[in-house]
């Protein structure tokens, strides 16, 4: 099911695909983040090295930073101790702020929402992770949402990092058609639960940011798969969508995970001046290898299916980011460019 679907005629973007590595380094953009997400730390973590030559200001993990799938803590907090090894890993610690969520896989449970057991357990290993001070407000409240605003000289963007695990009503199985699940219409049926919904909906109304990224685990406007989805909870798609458009905030851009593929789409909606992109990035170690082709009427571009990490690139003179897909090697894999 689209929302608020527009048929303006959107001027204001480029797409690009390639498979070049080398590319003008003349464009001097005013700051960079990166980030991704589909990340086993018992496998070869071969893009580190890739990601540090863009010296980002920000890395944001996008969930499955590790792969755990287990209630037993002790098991969970020697996965997170293996990355933290990682010798690249580190130089970006050391080098770039870190923001991110979690997914189901250093959750705790594979498609798990409110339901599972150990998640407030869980929480406080993903804090202690992601290196979150003992008397940041995380600590002391239900979920691993949280905002950011970064301040530059020039401008300012901010990062709104949401948990769609631990309040999320379980999901529907699909018993009628292939799909994995179908969309639940109850209206108690919830992604993020009441505090955190009124705590994205404080971060939007009052945000005067020049950017504002939202960062999701699951897609949020490809719904037709049937895997993990916003679109599985049609109702909380439609509230996000109108809250974005009545907090009139500026430039919202989505960005997710999970899918072990990567891809851009892009939704307009009426009476937003700009078009809502959720640009997806998975996954850092491994990837949907033998995908074969899936729908996704928002779609821009291909699906890339080979391990890749994220990059956006924000210049605040032009109202302008270059979102970029990257893999083995730095090779650049996709980009979008959208003026907002």
């Amino acid at each position: 099911m689209r929302y608020f679907i527009s048929y303006i005629l959107i001027t204001s973007f480029l797409f690009i695909g390639c498979k070049s590595s080398k590319e003008s380094q003349s464009k001097n953009y005013d700051y960079t983040i990166a980030f991704g997400s589909c990340n086993k730390q018992y496998e070869p973590n071969l893009l580190w090295t890739s990601i540090l030559k863009h010296q980002p200001d920000v890395w944001i993990w996008g969930g499955d930073n590790i792969y755990a799938d287990t209630d037993d803590m002790v098991k969970l907090k020697t996965e997170y101790d293996k990355q933290l090894l990682d010798e690249n890993y580190g130089k970006l610690l050391a080098s770039a702020k870190i923001l991110g969520t979690w997914d189901d896989h250093d959750y705790g449970l594979n498609d798990g929402g409110e339901e599972f057991h150990k998640k407030s357990e869980s929480q406080e290993l993903f804090l202690d992770f992601m290196g979150v001070s003992k008397n940041d407000t995380r600590r002391q409240r239900e979920g691993v949402y949280h905002s950011e605003l970064i301040t530059t000289s020039k401008g300012t963007i901010k990062v709104i990092v949401l948990d769609t695990r631990y309040f999320r009503t379980a999901l529907v199985p699909d018993t009628d058609t292939k799909k994995r699940y179908k969309p639940n219409t109850d209206p108690s049926a919830t992604v993020l639960g009441k505090a955190q919904w009124q705590w994205l909906t404080n971060a939007l109304n009052t945000t005067k940011a020049d950017f504002n990224i939202i960062v999701s685990s699951i897609q949020f406007l490809s719904d037709e798969h049937g895997f993990e989805t916003w679109g599985n909870f049609p109702n909380e798609v439609e509230r996000l969508s109108q809250l974005i458009v009545s907090s009139k905030a500026k430039g919202v851009l989505l960005l997710s995970g999970d899918r072990h593929i990567s891809e851009f789409s892009k939704l307009s909606i009426d009476n937003l001046n700009y078009p809502l992109i959720d640009f997806t990035s998975s996954g850092l170690t491994h990837s949907y290898s033998s995908f074969s082709g899936e729908p996704n009427a928002d779609r821009v571009g291909d699906v890339v299916h080979e391990i890749s990490f994220g990059l956006l690139k924000f210049d605040f003179k032009t109202h302008t980011i270059r979102m970029e897909m990257r893999g083995k090697n730095d090779v650049k894999l996709q980009e979008l460019i959208q003026q907002y």
